[in-house]
């Protein structure tokens, strides 16, 4: 069992979290794995057995009745049937000749006997739940009803090379047999997942009938803004190429639901993040969109450096700009673009330079960044001059000399 090879802390999770959602998985798997780890391992540590225990109580009969087999198979058999039967309105739609999912590539013929998850469940009052007046309104508003077929999913025929990578990725997910294989597996669904990103962007309707900032600011906030808040690889080329051209297409949407929560990312942006910002701002954005933006960002308060993002996104995105060295990495990338940034933005990012000299006193980006200002801004560097050469004399990099005759200069 691969469960006994993690540390104890991790054993005592996930028992804990079988134990809480219990209802969501077969009860004979949940007590059998309870009664190996009670049962086969003698050295036990107190919290994976206090939490097998737990679970043990919840799915079995009794306390005490897991010891007699004879008196529990036959129930638990029971049970398992139940659990893996096929849902009756999924056997329904079976019945029919057509697909019952359009846009995948599976017929109804591929759909096993008894499938892995059941569809039925308690009644209205196991969804039900309280909510205020107001934060029902609000959550009214972020939803936008689709109708399904103006999406014409069903006119475009699936790919052949797609429809094999799904078909494989499939079975190698059913046969998975090691950790190993479980990464190489999950990047390439991460890859599929990309591409299928890219074709919703590509078949949504433009929203033209609406606000500029209605239906394109739900697009993005819901699918492009969370597969990017937690990028830690370069972004897939499909996925990027698509996102590019819709906000190019929707130009304040892509400010407000896509940029501003990506550079106020709470923990900062990284180089992938750093890489799909400056993408988007140089072939999406006309450059004085972005020194406007610039502006907000540097210099505008909360009601200004406003964004837009789902409730459960919230937690990831700050009120304020959180300095990395890739964010200078970022200013740098902006200023190449010809973007013409006004003096109070400029002030912001001298004061910035001050503020992080002393961190990054060795850092080449940083530097290289600061050269970058000196070279495209030096006339609004006028009244900074003293107060950056003190800083950049504390600086030990490649550049430091060339950033420092460049402000003799000014």
């Amino acid at each position: 069992m691969w469960i006994e090879t993690l540390p104890h802390i991790v054993q005592t999770r996930i028992l804990s979290f079988l134990a809480y959602d219990h209802q969501r998985f077969c009860g004979r798997n949940l007590c059998r794995l309870a009664r190996i780890m009670l049962s086969e391992n003698k050295g036990l540590d107190f919290w994976v057995k206090k939490a097998a225990q737990q679970l043990l109580d919840l799915v079995s009969v009794s306390n005490y009745q897991w010891l007699s087999h004879l008196n529990l198979d036959s129930e638990e058999e029971n049970m398992e049937e139940e659990f893996y039967s096929m849902p009756d309105w999924l056997r329904d739609v079976a019945k029919d000749s057509e697909p019952m999912f359009p846009w995948l590539p599976m017929l109804p013929d591929d759909l096993s006997e008894n499938m892995p998850l059941s569809a039925s469940g308690g009644g209205e009052d196991d969804f039900s739940v309280d909510v205020e007046e107001n934060t029902q309104e609000e959550f009214n508003e972020m939803v936008i009803e689709v109708d399904v077929n103006e999406l014409n999913f069903n006119n475009d025929p699936i790919d052949t090379e797609v429809e094999k990578m799904a078909k494989s990725l499939k079975f190698r997910l059913q046969n998975v047999e090691s950790t190993s294989n479980a990464f190489e597996l999950e990047k390439e669904i991460r890859e599929l997942y990309d591409e299928t990103v890219a074709v919703l962007l590509s078949k949504f309707p433009d929203g033209s009938e609406v606000d500029d900032l209605d239906w394109p600011t739900h697009i993005l906030c819901s699918i492009v803004l969370p597969k990017f808040l937690v990028l830690k690889e370069p972004s897939s080329r499909v996925l990027m190429n698509e996102t590019i051209e819709y906000c190019k297409a929707h130009q304040r949407a892509a400010e407000y639901a896509l940029l501003f929560p990506l550079i106020l990312r709470n923990e900062g942006i990284n180089n992938p993040i750093c890489d799909v910002i400056t993408r988007i701002v140089k072939e999406s954005l006309h450059p004085a969109h972005v020194s406007a933006f610039c502006q907000k960002l540097l210099c505008g308060d909360r009601d200004t450096r406003r964004f837009i993002c789902l409730p459960c996104h919230r937690s990831l995105v700050s009120e304020e700009l959180v300095w990395t060295e890739s964010l200078f990495g970022l200013w740098q990338n902006i200023l190449n673009h010809n973007v013409h940034l006004m003096q109070d933005s400029i002030d912001q990012l001298v004061k910035r330079v001050c503020d992080f000299a002393e961190r990054y006193s060795k850092s080449l980006k940083f530097l290289n960044f600061v050269l970058c200002l000196v070279n495209k801004c030096g006339p609004f560097l006028k009244p900074h001059k003293l107060l950056l050469t003190a800083a950049i004399e504390n600086t030990e990099s490649l550049v430091t000399k060339s950033i420092l005759s460049k402000l003799s200069g000014l």
